[in-house]
């Protein structure tokens, strides 16, 4: 999409252009030879198909007594029995041809499609993360889905329908005037002008109908899909019905877009009826005109009726193969569009692997913001040396996550710098780079396999033993033994059949495999209960041990054995030191601190009283002895 030009602004040669490496595969001699058979099988299948018309003239010229070939053929040709015979049998090859060219060619396109796919899958996760965070993943989805099917809708219409329907017209445009005289030529000519013309402005005009159903379609599926993923969400609000009304909407400008789309085809179909009928009308008048004369027998006016048939055919298929075509350049649209969109992040030219010696990490002078108008880090600099942990704690939006974004090289910042080892993280590759970190989210989502497949995403050719032994490391593996099917059973969509510490001990699991030089925790433990949290932070702090650790962190309880504490406040650095210290400075961290003390304290207090009360209930039911 050069110069801002969608593809369906393309010209249909330039997306053949497009498409022809793929068709035509580089490395692969067999595909190319399916091809070139393909293009054989279905030459030869024209012109067998030319012969059948013929074969029908034959046998009514016999049957009425106007044809004598006595001694210019075999005998076995001249019977009107035999014609009839010749005349189906040279159907049935010109039918075979055509499958054995289809089935010769299906690898072909499948091929394509694959490639296509293939291509697409791997762009996407190339993208930013910003881009996923703005997009849907239904409408992702749903655009892929329909770009696959479209670009196997023009491999094959183009290459095996469009190519051979010109032939055929032009053959029968040569056997009507060089056996009927230039009329039959003209009617023949003006009638596919006027079909072909109708057709292709009836199916412009279809092509927004369709437009519209495909976005309706998005819109529908991107919801019902947000509605599932949500489905607990949804639940804790009784929301069903305002759901089922939202997707409903989207269901009905699908519907009705749906339904303009089949009227639209039935007037299309009409008018190409008619069209045709019209034609077909004048050349019969002026056959049946020149039988009367004496000039042509039945056979030539049954001939001419059957060319014209047999011409429909294509000429309906053109139509239909203008519309698939136009229809197929709608879906593939959206998919190309995905495809032109250039990835925020990408490697130097010159980019080379991370070289990890000790893993020291480096932030001087960093500024970043997600919108020029909105700053997130205002010039912020400190180190993590190699082997220690700094914790990154501050109130909520003063950018401690977006620290372990960058390091991830997610985004790239404004101005300043951040380094691993006294690399510039910009100059290694992405690949490198993250191979070397290791990270524990506070939202842990799994993937909808096995505990196994999740433990074993750290290192995929980590060996089971090698997977259990991580489960230990990270306090789930008794957990995971007592499981109907162990490190075998399914841990749901997102993971929704584990709880929230089982999850975060998997994700710890994983990283542990892993076993990067370098580890995030971010917010690894905020979104868990207090007992919970406690036994994950021993299993942290045993993972941890002898790694660089970043710690980005909301209770402040779990960084209090870090090697230093950097306060973020407004995307700066407000105070830092070791927790003892900053508990001295009796600033912004001690304030921080004394808050969730005392709300800790009045949690467990209102815990003791629960249990005290519940003690109570159970001391006044036991029965007296």
């Amino acid at each position: 999409m050069a110069n801002g030009k969608t593809v369906s602004d393309s010209s249909l040669l330039q997306t053949l252009f497009n498409l022809w490496p793929y068709m035509w595969p580089t490395g692969r001699p067999d595909l190319k030879m399916r091809v070139v058979w393909a293009a054989v099988y279905l030459l030869v299948s024209k012109f067998v198909l030319l012969l059948v018309p013929y074969f029908f003239k034959w046998s009514t010229d016999a049957l009425n007594g106007k044809m004598d070939l006595a001694g210019k053929v075999p005998d076995l040709f001249v019977g009107a029995t035999a014609l009839v015979i010749a005349y189906n049998l040279t159907r049935l090859i010109q039918l075979g041809l055509n499958q054995l060219r289809d089935a010769l060619f299906a690898s072909v396109g499948q091929h394509a499609v694959r490639q296509l796919a293939y291509k697409t899958f791997v762009h996407m996760h190339e993208l930013s993360l910003r881009f996923h965070l703005e997009r849907k993943t239904g409408g992702l989805s749903r655009v892929i889905e329909r770009g696959t099917k479209g670009i196997e809708t023009i491999v094959r219409f183009t290459i095996l329908n469009s190519v051979p329907t010109l032939i055929e017209f032009l053959l029968t445009a040569v056997i009507f005037w060089w056996g009927y005289g230039f009329s039959y030529l003209a009617v023949t000519a003006f009638t596919v002008w006027a079909y072909i013309w109708f057709t292709i402005r009836a199916s412009d005009w279809r092509i927004a109908i369709r437009r519209t159903m495909n976005d309706s379609d998005t819109d529908a599926n991107t919801k019902a899909i947000d509605s599932l993923l949500n489905f607990e969400t949804v639940k804790y609000f009784g929301n069903e019905e305002m759901e089922a009304r939202r997707f409903d909407r989207s269901m009905e400008r699908y519907e009705k877009a749906a339904t303009d789309v089949w009227t639209s085809l039935g007037w299309l179909n009409f008018g190409q009826g008619v069209i045709f009928g019209l034609g077909t009308t004048v050349m019969l008048i002026l056959s049946a005109l020149a039988v009367q004369r004496g000039e042509q027998t039945v056979g030539d006016f049954v001939f001419v009726n059957a060319m014209l048939l047999q011409l429909s055919v294509p000429l309906n298929f053109i139509g239909f193969v203008y519309r698939e075509i136009r229809q197929g350049l709608t879906d593939i649209e959206q998919m190309f569009d995905l495809l032109e969109v250039k990835a925020e992040v990408m490697d130097a030219p010159d980019a080379e692997p991370l070289d990890i010696k000790q893993g020291a990490i480096s932030f001087k002078d960093v500024h970043f913001s997600y919108d020029p108008a909105r700053p997130i880090l205002k010039g912020i600099s400190f180190e993590v040396p190699a082997g220690k942990t700094v914790a990154v704690v501050g109130p909520s939006g003063a950018g401690k996550s977006t620290l372990s974004r960058l390091l991830y090289r997610f985004y790239d910042i404004q101005s300043g710098s951040v380094s691993v080892d006294g690399q510039d993280i910009r100059t290694v590759t992405q690949k490198s780079l993250r191979s070397a970190i290791g990270m524990v989210p506070q939202d842990t989502v799994l993937f909808n396999d096995t505990v196994a497949y999740n433990v074993r995403y750290g290192r995929p050719s980590a060996t089971d033993a090698e997977v259990k032994a991580a489960a230990e490391i990270a306090q789930i593996a008794h957990f995971i033994d007592l499981l109907p099917e162990g490190f075998d059973t399914k841990v749901g969509e997102r993971g929704l059949k584990l709880s929230g510490g089982e999850k975060q001990r998997v994700a710890i699991a994983r990283t542990v495999l892993k076993a990067p030089p370098i580890l995030i925790l971010d917010e690894a433990t905020s979104a868990l209960d207090t007992t919970t949290e406690r036994d994950i932070q021993t299993a942290l702090d045993v993972v941890s041990k002898n790694r660089t650790t970043l710690v980005i962190a909301h209770r402040l309880s779990t960084v209090i054995g870090a090697d230093e504490i950097i306060v973020l406040k407004s995307g700066e650095i407000a105070e830092r030191g070791t927790h003892a210290a900053l508990l001295q400075k009796n600033g912004l961290y001690a304030s921080m601190w004394n808050r969730q003390r005392e709300a800790t304290q009045a949690e467990e207090h209102l815990k003791q009283v629960r249990e005290k009360d519940d003690m109570g209930v159970v001391n006044r039911l036991a029965p007296a002895t």
